[in-house]
């Protein structure tokens, strides 16, 4: 079992940037396609980015390409999810996830297994 705690989030104002970090323990994060997912007041909760467990493919909801950039560090086991021109439409609280495979360029948008506690981002106009 794999434990996810992210940190980073913060009030921010519109196109302004944050980093937010996922760090893992139990697991090494080696085993794992990582994504970010966050949630908004009265909205379903949605998929933002993933990667995959080599690193070397990426995926990005419509809404934040370009804008937002998923990596991962296996030795630190560690995700990050740095987003730049962020717009009052991202605030939501934003969670990290990880997704056990045994391919290395999977990168999945749903069915994630463990999730952390999510934290708060909220960009101001």
């Amino acid at each position: 079992q794999v434990q996810l705690v992210e940190s980073g989030g913060g009030l921010v104002q519109a196109g302004g940037s944050l980093r937010l970090s996922c760090a893992a323990s139990g697991r090494t994060l080696s085993m794992y396609a990582m994504g970010w997912f966050r949630q908004a007041p009265g909205n379903e909760r949605e998929f933002v980015a993933a990667i995959s467990r080599s690193g070397g493919v990426t995926h990005y909801a419509d809404s934040v390409k370009g804008r937002f950039t998923i990596s991962r560090d296996d030795v630190k086991n560690t995700v990050a999810l740095q987003m730049n021109t962020l717009k009052p439409e991202d605030t939501a609280v934003y969670y990290c996830a990880s997704y056990q495979t045994g391919s290395t360029r999977y990168v999945p948008t749903s069915r994630y297994g463990y999730w952390g506690q999510g934290t708060q981002v909220t960009v101001s106009s």
